[in-house]
């Protein structure tokens, strides 16, 4: 969890175990109305990102957000590695989780 934690600076929302056999983290910023949530069922090894194009992409149009998020991730000591797809790599920077999972932090604005 250290890289959405530290990495991305998302907070621990809650938190939930032995829902039917599941446990779950939820995580995310508070004031936005989003959150991500990583759930294991007991006694299930889950397996890795299905394919490099498995990904999660953040758009920070300003410079200065982007640059820090970034370094976020790099003071954490995880290292960017090219994107599958090269669409990402001419305004972006590629990281992928434990799990094989990459998130995309794109320096550009959506739509």
């Amino acid at each position: 969890m250290r890289f959405y934690r530290e990495g991305l600076g998302f907070e621990l929302l809650g938190t939930f175990e032995n829902h039917a056999g599941f446990d779950g983290v939820m995580m995310g910023h508070r004031a936005l109305g989003y959150h991500l949530e990583f759930t294991r069922q007991r006694g299930h090894r889950a397996g890795r990102a299905p394919n490099p194009e498995s990904l999660l992409v953040f758009y920070l149009p300003d410079d200065d957000d982007w640059r820090r998020a970034v370094a976020r991730m790099r003071a954490c000591g995880l290292e960017s590695l090219p994107a599958h797809n090269p669409y990402w790599d001419r305004h972006g920077v590629t990281f992928e989780d434990a799990d094989g999972y990459r998130v995309v932090l794109q320096h550009a604005a959506w739509p």
